[in-house]
């Protein structure tokens, strides 16, 4: 079983930095889909950040061994690939139709799904205060899409669409996370990611248009590379997160990633009007945001309060 260092100053800073990277990645991705199609803006991001782990790995002579994954090892990555290349095709299919903020958010179903395919497939438990958590995330949705909620439960528009692509995006992201999470005991996090981002790359080359790159404007080109080194480093620090702090609470913080997004957008907005459309939400879909990221944080959190608060009470029956 995994130990955190006890860095937890160290693994704080550094969820922050996944947080903040992840939250201002919708941002980015917007202003590159006006030009490129989906697919050829996963194929870049996934070759950029596979190629770069590949000589990282190849340097320090830390390259993952196939002898290691035994006879279960190659399904696993079959999984895990197409978990993910289906995950981040859909998200920006979905982004498309929708703003950055509500992308992000809907996003937050992803850490809810797994945890009920976990209870399922590693036969994990499913506490009362991670079903209270459930609740609050879900009233949560409700006020954020209050001024909009009869449109989704009624029709088929691209609103609708939009968040529908989102949830099929995240429900897919559900079996990379398994099978990356069983690679995980046989091989280190950055050589999962490598050989994870290299297959990406390798099964969206023959739909990948590379040329689109040529058609982007100075400032979208920039983007695309940040985009792509966004990929590297948001992921980097995770896996370097967990490693000095608890999961749950690096999950908890990571849930603050949607009201990063908001802020982002807004700022943007205001800066550069002519490139970013503000998010068109009222107060009560703003503190519907607020609630779901609470309801998200509950849920992360709740094993590992409830585990403490046994803990005590034992202590204090000694």
């Amino acid at each position: 079983m995994h130990i955190s260092s006890g860095r937890w100053v160290y693994g704080f800073l550094l969820t922050l930095l996944t947080a903040f990277l992840w939250g201002i990645l919708p941002v980015k991705l917007k202003q590159v889909l006006q030009v490129m199609d989906p697919i050829t803006v996963t194929w870049f991001r996934l070759t950029v950040a596979g190629t770069c782990l590949f000589v990282y790995l190849a340097v320090t002579k830390r390259l993952p061994s196939r002898k290691v994954l035994g006879p279960r090892g190659g399904w696993l990555v079959a999984m895990a690939v197409c978990g993910l290349v289906g995950n981040y095709v859909l998200y920006l299919v979905g982004l498309k139709m929708l703003s950055p903020g509500t992308a992000q958010l809907v996003v937050q179903m992803g850490p809810i799904f797994l945890m009920i395919a976990s209870v399922f497939v590693f036969k994990e438990r499913f506490s009362l205060g991670q079903v209270l958590g459930l609740v609050v995330l879900i009233i949560g949705f409700g006020l954020f899409f209050n001024q909009r909620l009869v449109e989704l439960l009624t029709s088929l528009g691209t609103y609708t669409a939009g968040v529908l692509t989102i949830l099929l995006a995240t429900s897919i992201w559900v079996f990379y996370a398994l099978g990356q999470k069983q690679l995980l005991t046989v091989w280190n996090s950055l050589q999962v990611m490598m050989v994870i981002y290299l297959f990406c790359a390798l099964l969206l080359t023959p739909w990948a248009h590379p040329l689109e790159a040529l058609q982007l404007s100075p400032l979208q080109g920039w983007l695309l590379l940040a985009c792509c080194m966004n990929t590297l480093v948001a992921y980097g620090a995770f896996a370097e997160a967990l490693a000095h702090w608890e999961a749950s609470r690096v999950s908890a913080t990571l849930a603050l990633t949607p009201l990063v997004t908001f802020v982002a957008v807004a700022l943007a907005a205001w800066l550069w009007p002519d490139y970013v459309q503000a998010e068109e939400i009222n107060a009560l879909g703003y503190f519907g945001a607020f609630v779901v990221v609470l309801g998200s944080a509950a849920v992360a959190l709740a094993p590992s309060l409830l585990a403490g608060l046994k803990a005590r009470r034992l202590r204090m029956a000694v």
